[in-house]
């Protein structure tokens, strides 16, 4: 009878991975980089002032991308997870949130780049500005942007969704299909865990 019981317990946790790796909730502010109907999907959490998210950026992604994104296996939705200072965070999440979608992933690569500048300046926001300014947002486009209340609302929102239903308590943070792997790890196990959740789904 125990045997039976722990069999059951197997096979509902199975189902229930199973099922949270297919159905995966969608936010409007939501970013996505690749193929829409891409077979496997990362969500990545992350902070713009966490120096490990900022690595990743610049080091891992670039690897991921290459060989799973823009072969159209994979597509990865970015989504914030602010982290102290929380209001730098958020306010840089809200302005790259602005930059628009056609944008977005630059913006965002540029603010990673240029993080320790503008994290650590006495006027991180001066430092921002000059940082999109590369990318053609004006310093009265950020002032704009700074005062919607809706887009923070959204993005703590969806944050506090990512702790409820995948438990993410760090950044970064990557869900490969529903499975939890640290944006830190080598990229060796990434692309592992990203292979496996490929040959899972038959592609």
């Amino acid at each position: 009878m125990k045997v039976a019981f722990r069999l059951l317990a197997i096979v509902l946790f199975l189902a229930v991975s199973a099922a949270r790796a297919a159905s995966i909730a969608e936010f409007p502010i939501d970013q996505v980089m690749g193929r829409p109907e891409a077979p496997v999907t990362i969500v990545e959490y992350a902070s713009l002032t966490c120096p490990h998210c900022a690595h990743f950026h610049e080091n891992t992604l670039p690897k991921l991308k290459a060989e799973w994104i823009d072969t159209g296996k994979v597509k990865m939705i970015y989504r914030d997870f602010p982290t102290p200072p929380a209001d730098l965070s958020l306010g840089a999440s809200m302005i790259a949130q602005c930059s628009g979608k056609d944008r977005y992933f630059g913006v965002l690569g540029l603010l990673f780049k240029a993080q320790t500048k503008w994290a650590a300046s006495d006027e991180p926001l001066n430092e921002i500005k000059r940082t999109v300014r590369m990318a053609g947002m004006t310093g009265e486009q950020v002032d704009a942007c700074l005062n919607r209340q809706e887009i923070a609302d959204a993005i703590e929102a969806r944050a506090q969704a990512g702790a409820k239903e995948f438990g993410i308590d760090s950044t970064p943070s990557l869900v490969i299909a529903g499975k939890i792997v640290g944006g830190g790890e080598p990229y060796e196990t990434i692309s592992h865990a990203v292979a496996e959740a490929v040959r899972k789904a038959g592609k």
